[in-house]
């Protein structure tokens, strides 16, 4: 986390920067301030702090030829800690953008910064060092949903749960809620926001702040799944002006998957949020921007430059654009679904839900990788799993090493030509009901925890009549587009689409999105690898 740089590194620093000096008590930057830059320490000593209402946690001090800064500064949002010189000296000052010139031009500083800015951020939210104290319950689904957001995020805060603090009434009176209020989210120390939005602990945290809304980029990435990450990873090395929207959290679905074992160069496997929080660092090491929980909501597409309505703000105009905004998990049709969702009822299987069901019997829901890797990460810590799967088996939809974990596993049992019925509980999933489709035999358990991962169903209801649709919703592209469709749309161009572009010159869709998509992480990838190539020769047309 806190390496020391040798002699001929901190030259090599000094060439993208200046040399100032540095004197005792001055404040390099504040927690919150805007526009902080990187240092190294030529000579004196800086004191990096975590500061709080509750009092000030030192982290480290900085020597000579140690440097600040963690990914905050890549991301160009405001810093969760304060740099105060504790002794007087000199110090290299490299503003962001020259921070980013050098690790995207020096491959061995870059490995050295890069992996001490993603292990200082580690660090924080293992530490719970943030700018966000979290006052909830593990059993309210809004509580669950800001956790959630907070953790896709990678933004540590600190979590007072009102079922285990004896003295959680003190912190409610002193922020003037009740526990009618929470999820409360306690933000940089004085804004207090009630059960917030998404869009609303963005503003709070200022994750969008820094984002020119006029400008014209190169490509705008819908959805930051593996797909879109993919793509802005490799447009932005190549140079080119890359904006990320998500409306959600980063990394998609495949955020929520306990454990990937099939993606090429992990033979021990990766978790699906520990895959995507790499490659959304990585894009943004490159200088691509991301704006978080503002969602595309229309595409117009009469004119060149694309414009994108996103909440509330101007339009984002490109020159061109990758789709990636993915698929949502089918809800299964129970009438008092909604009721217990994220209060028993879950679409993610990651560290934090299982241990909400440790030690108690749950239900995954679908035949696919997603639930197969659901079932076998619960069943290390569930009391029982059991796996409802409409078909007849897993053979036809989830891969074959994770179908032998599920037959050689004692915990879990499986119930094909199966579907949820009901549903029932108070303020709390308590019992669960489900039928064999073949014999009509009803079974009810007392389950309080249910995760469904069953089918998908494309994020298009933005795009209006912008782009040809296949008869499920997914974007048709390239050799899939007919004649037909192409006179319909328009087509403007003598050529024919490329092999992932749509109806739109200069407009591709890649991921679950896409129309005869293969539902793994790994071509996900490639999709979004591959388009960018298409965008270049889109972008000199």
């Amino acid at each position: 986390m806190f390496p020391v740089l040798t002699p001929a590194q901190v030259e090599r620093v000094r060439r993208h920067g200046r040399v100032r000096a540095i004197a005792a008590g001055e404040l390099l930057y504040d927690a919150g301030s805007a526009d902080a830059a990187f240092y190294v320490v030529l000579a004196g000593r800086v004191d990096i702090v975590r500061t709080a209402a509750d009092g000030d946690t030192p982290i480290q001090s900085l020597g000579e030829r140690q440097f600040t800064g963690e990914v905050t500064l890549l991301a160009r949002r405001r810093p969760l800690v304060r740099a105060q010189v504790a002794k007087a000296g000199e110090a290299i000052e490299l503003t962001r953008d020259a921070l980013l010139a050098l690790v995207q031009t020096d491959s061995e500083l870059s490995e050295i910064l890069m992996r001490a800015f993603i292990l200082r951020r580690v660090n924080l939210i293992a530490r719970g060092l943030g700018d966000v104290v979290l006052i909830g319950s593990d059993y309210c689904a809004s509580t669950i949903r800001v956790k959630e957001f907070l953790g896709r995020n990678n933004h540590p805060y600190s979590y007072v749960d009102l079922e285990r603090e004896p003295d959680v009434q003190a912190l409610l009176d002193r922020f003037h809620v009740s526990r009618d209020d929470i999820p409360v989210l306690i933000c940089r120390g004085d804004i207090v926001l009630r059960d917030p939005t998404p869009a609303e602990i963005a503003d709070c945290l200022g994750f969008n702040e820094t984002i020119d809304s006029g400008k014209v980029r190169d490509l705008v990435v819908i959805g930051a799944g593996p797909a879109g990450l993919a793509a802005a990873v490799f447009a932005a090395s190549e140079g080119l002006d890359v904006l990320v929207i998500e409306s959600k959290v980063p990394g998609g679905q495949a955020a929520t998957s306990s454990k990937i074992e099939n993606f090429f160069g992990f033979p021990t496997g990766i978790t699906g949020q520990a895959l995507t929080s790499r490659g959304y660092t990585q894009a943004q090491k490159f200088g691509a921007e991301m704006m978080v929980a503002q969602g595309a909501r229309r595409l117009d597409c009469s004119r060149r430059p694309y414009a994108l309505d996103v909440g509330d703000g101007p339009p984002i105009r490109a020159r061109t654009i990758v789709i990636a905004s993915g698929a949502d998990y089918r809800r299964p049709a129970v009438a008092n679904l909604a009721r217990y969702e994220g209060a028993g009822v879950y679409y993610a299987a990651t560290f934090m839900e299982s241990q909400l069901a440790r030690g108690e019997p749950v239900v995954v829901i679908g035949g696919g990788n997603s639930a197969g890797q659901a079932a076998v990460f619960l069943a290390e810590t569930a009391e029982r799993v059991h796996l409802l799967v409409r078909r007849e088996g897993l053979a036809d939809t989830m891969s074959r090493y994770l179908i032998r974990r599920i037959e050689e596993n004692p915990a879990i049992e499986l119930h094909p030509w199966t579907e949820l019925t009901s549903l029932a509980g108070e303020n709390h999933l308590e019992r669960v009901g489900w039928t064999d489709r073949r014999t009509g035999e009803a079974t009810e358990c007392a389950i309080r925890h249910v995760f469904v991962m069953a089918g998908a169903l494309p994020a298009t209801g933005w795009l209006a009549e912008c782009l040809a649709l296949d008869d499920k919703g997914f974007i048709r592209t390239g050799p899939d587009l007919d004649d037909a469709e192409l006179r319909s749309a328009g087509w403007p161009l003598p050529r024919r689409p490329q092999l992932l572009e749509t109806t739109l010159p200069g407009v591709f869709a890649v991921g679950d999105v896409r129309a005869g998509n293969v539902k793994r992480v790994a071509s996900a990838v490639g999709e979004g690898s591959v388009s960018i190539a298409f965008v270049h020769q889109a972008l000199g047309e």
